[in-house]
């Protein structure tokens, strides 16, 4: 049952995909790269429907959709300059893996305004008067409301709802898709929208640039009987079942398009079951001015600099092959009727790709490579001073991790150090030049430190062992980290959240200065880094926190000072007036105030005092 679940959890998060792929159609021949990894384009309109076909039909038993048409065509983007950014007070900006990439977001500030989005409606507060200058009611397909991310340039936002239901694609509400909104923040007013076929994964934004990328199956009605029936649909599926489709209204005018079929590739191993696309949107322009392409592949996570954009995909997570012991009643040697026997997984491992993002037309592919085991999350992957480095997970009971150096600009391994946390898996990583810090938990936390200096030979230098694990660390001031997680018994049990500063100045001898323990408190902060906010101007963090204590669910904002040898408690922020169970989910600092993101409003409180000075309500 564990595997099944971890299996199911997986199909889930590939919604999470990585669908960066290729700049494709240059290259008509096989191009080998590092660790026997490459990417392929097709010949043309008929070789990749053959191929598609012939994978896919191989993967019958992962397929179950219906035969649906799609219209071609595919647009050339334009570049455009990002528009200069008027002086603003001095403000924090979302918590991001790397300095100069932007991460989409629920809520956005640029010094001089807020900006988010509250039940199907985006709001711009002007932080001067604290008061809303413009609200705009943001289209959409299906009824109901899921939290919308977005990124913001200038006067322009992009606004990027993951559950749009079928996005108005195709006769079936059953479908993913996804719904992008682009907004005028002088007005407001909504400018064109652009709904894709597939499941949201992620994006990242480099000057006014967005790279958005969405994963999609291929559009199959499923026949009764065995797989061979399937098959047999797979075979006679046309190439519109597998193209990713998406429709740009502006203006007035709507336009359904195809990705064309000569901007899609593929690795050398593939199911056909998959295609990932990344869309290219230059935020001061036009929608319609993109040229999606494709990659015929699985994928979870998405890592970006700014010049390059890493997609890390484990395509044979999900595949399951039965095995010789079968699940029985009562310890039987018969397996129970209508059971399946336990699925063992293949072996596990990482397929890393690099494309070049400079400039602003489509991603030009530069190399792949791989590397054993499974990743976290993208704080597992660092690119540094032309090596990639990279922290996975290997095995399933026996489980240990190791950090891998590739060489960046083929991926081609140099060197690794493993046997870290044997019996255990990584909770979290963090680079930070040529350091790495790696956290592995199961009844105990070892925080690693390692040597990265010399890419062909990294090493383990130090190890703190401690009750408990962060699962996000973050740089303080130098050479200390701060780590968010749970603390826990000898045994391994969690028992409440913790915030931990360590000394990291000498990497052999890695010790924790404090530790802030909150026994039954969670933190969004643990999953989610965008959670997590650090102003090192006055060493506030703030963490949004719930708990269960005396009988009652509670939320608030955690406000924390971190000093150069201890964690204290500045104070808490709770919604005034609230009835019942409230939600915050961010934090931002804009001069001297802390700003604070609720369900039903933005919060402004003294940075100082933490007394409340405005509530805006939505």
């Amino acid at each position: 049952m564990r595997i099944w679940l971890r299996i199911a959890t997986f199909l889930v998060v590939t919604g999470t995909l990585v669908a960066l792929a290729v700049s494709l159609g240059r290259e008509k021949a096989p191009t080998r790269v590092g660790g026997g990894v490459r990417l392929v384009a097709y010949t043309g309109c008929a070789d990749l429907l053959s191929q598609l076909r012939q994978h896919a039909a191989a993967h019958a038993d992962q397929l179950g959709y219906r035969v649906l048409n799609a219209a071609g065509g595919v647009a050339v983007p334009e570049s455009s300059a990002a528009a200069a950014a008027p002086t603003a007070p001095q403000h924090s900006t979302t918590t991001v893996h790397e300095p100069g990439v932007d991460e989409p977001d629920v809520v956005k500030t640029d010094g001089r305004r807020v900006v988010t989005v509250s039940r199907g409606a985006l709001y711009v507060v002007d932080t001067a008067t604290r008061r809303i200058t413009g609200r705009v009611q943001l289209p959409r397909n299906s009824d109901a409301w899921s939290p919308a991310n977005l990124v913001i340039s200038g006067d322009r936002a992009l606004v990027i709802d993951p559950a749009a239901g079928d996005g108005g694609m195709g006769p079936m509400p059953s479908l993913p898709a996804s719904q992008l909104v682009l907004v005028d923040l002088s007005t407001p007013r909504v400018l064109g929208t652009m709904a894709i076929s597939g499941s949201y994964v992620d994006a990242r934004m480099v000057g006014s640039m967005v790279r958005l990328v969405a994963r999609s199956q291929p559009r199959i009605e499923p026949l009764p009987g065995t797989n061979s029936a399937m098959s047999s649909a797979v075979l006679g599926a046309p190439l519109s079942a597998w193209l990713p489709s998406y429709r740009v209204t502006e203006g007035g005018v709507a336009s359904q398009r195809t990705v064309d079929c000569a901007r899609v590739s593929h690795p050398r191993d593939y199911t056909g079951t998959s295609m990932l696309t990344i869309y290219s949107i230059d935020l001061p322009g036009h929608l319609g001015d993109i040229a999606p392409i494709s990659l015929a592949a699985d994928g979870d996570t998405v890592y970006g600099t700014t010049g390059s954009l890493y997609v890390a995909s484990n395509p044979y997570w999900f595949y399951a092959v039965p095995i010789a012991v079968p699940q029985t009643l009562g310890g039987g040697a018969e397996p129970m009727p209508g059971v399946p026997l336990m699925p063992q997984l293949p072996p596990q491992q990482t397929d890393i790709h690099r494309f070049d993002i400079t400039g602003s037309g489509p991603p030009r592919y530069v190399a792949s490579g791989s590397v054993p085991g499974r990743l976290l999350n993208q704080y597992a992957l660092s690119d540094y001073d032309g090596y990639l480095r990279v922290a996975t997970t290997s095995g399933e009971a026996a489980t240990e991790s190791a950090v891998y150096e590739l060489r960046a600009e083929t991926l081609t391994r140099v060197g690794s150090v493993g046997g870290l946390g044997k019996g255990q898996r990584i909770y979290a990583v963090r680079f930070i030049g040529p350091v790495g810090y790696v956290v592995t938990f199961r009844q105990v936390d070892p925080l690693y430190t390692l040597d990265l200096r010399d890419p062909t030979r990294p090493r383990v230098t130090g190890e703190l062992e401690l009750t408990g694990y962060s699962s996000y660390l973050a740089p303080a001031a130098d050479g200390q980290l701060i780590g968010v997680g749970q603390e826990a018994t000898n045994e391994g049990r969690t028992v409440g959240l913790q915030v931990a500063l360590f000394d990291v100045q000498d990497p052999a001898h890695p010790r924790r200065l404090a530790q802030l323990i909150k026994t039954d408190f969670h933190s969004a902060a643990e999953f989610d880094p965008h959670a997590f906010l650090y102003w090192p101007t006055t060493g506030t963090a703030v963490l949004p926190v719930n708990s269960w204590t005396s009988g009652s669910y509670t939320q608030s904002a955690l406000v924390l000072t971190v000093g150069a040898s201890g964690i204290s408690v500045a104070g808490t922020i709770t919604q005034p007036g609230a009835v019942g169970p409230v939600g915050i989910t961010r934090a931002m600092v804009v001069g001297d105030e802390l700003w604070t993101l609720w369900d039903s409003g933005l919060m402004v409180s003294d940075l100082g005092s933490l007394t409340t000075e405005a509530w805006i309500a939505f």
